[in-house]
């Protein structure tokens, strides 16, 4: 007698992005998005300015809520989470951060405990803990009682990295990393972050403007104009027709020892 085995149970996505669309006016500048990210996946968006890379981080992050659809995180709708709930499942680094005040190094990553500590509370040693291991993870150990505000570039961008991990987030957003930064900060930058996913299993997504950095560093891309028009691996994303389409100019695709060092260039 023939036996059917089992159904295997369907995995859940860590986070899933269904029939999102949402717009600041008339024209929805995301519309009918559909993504699903497994846990510890290392993401890069890729996209001209305004096609909705940021956006959809924002969405992500609770910033903005979806017009139509809707987001889970972990299986819970992001809509029935308040700020504090999101802050201890997802944590942003922004493009820039300016503080009004000389907070040290060791306050700022400290700022990253703030959605597990009350109102009038004040950190204890397991925060304490935390918030040395995030300097470790970092390794902006010797910075720690440097003012934040007199720092390099590159030095910011750690600590900001820093302050997200004190949050203990299961999902890390990072907003243009390495804009502003020179070449040696933009691949230490990008370095830590695939360290951190790859140690820690943090699952990554990271809005990028260098498609040569995103080839090097994300094991899957996805390419945004009013949506997600393309969804793969750099070799299948990073294609001359497709970025033809979407950027609107001619480049050049070379594949350098293998699909994960890519080139794009100007044609010459």
């Amino acid at each position: 007698m023939v036996t059917t085995p089992p159904n295997k149970p369907i995995k859940r996505p860590f986070l899933a992005v269904d029939g999102v669309t949402f717009g600041y006016g008339r024209e929805p500048l995301l519309y009918d998005v559909h993504l699903q990210v497994q846990q510890g996946e290392m993401i890069g968006l890729l996209g001209p300015n305004g096609s909705g890379k940021t956006t959809l981080l924002r969405l992500l992050s609770g910033v903005y809520r979806p017009q139509q659809g809707k987001i889970l995180l972990e299986g819970h709708d992001l809509q029935q989470w308040n700020r504090q709930d999101i802050a201890r499942h997802v944590a942003v680094v922004p493009q820039e951060l300016h503080m009004p005040f000389a907070f040290t190094v060791a306050q700022m990553v400290s700022l990253g405990r703030t959605p597990f500590i009350n109102f009038f509370g004040s950190p204890g040693k397991h925060d304490e803990s935390i918030v040395k291991d995030a300097l470790h993870a970092a390794s902006i150990e010797p910075l720690a009682e440097r003012i934040f505000n007199q720092l390099s570039g590159g030095e910011r961008q750690r600590v900001m990295i820093a302050m997200a991990l004190a949050q203990e987030p299961s999902l890390l957003l990072l907003d243009e990393p390495t804009s502003h930064l020179d070449i040696k900060f933009q691949v230490e930058t990008l370095a830590l972050v695939q360290r951190l996913n790859r140690e820690r299993g943090v699952t990554v997504i990271a809005a990028m403007h260098d498609l040569n950095l995103a080839a090097r560093y994300f094991p899957r891309l996805l390419l945004f104009q009013r949506g997600i028009v393309a969804d793969a691996p750099p070799a299948e994303v990073l294609e001359q027709g497709v970025l033809r389409r979407v950027y609107g100019v001619n480049v050049q695709v070379g594949i350098l020892r293998g699909a994960e060092h890519i080139s794009v260039l100007p044609p010459g």
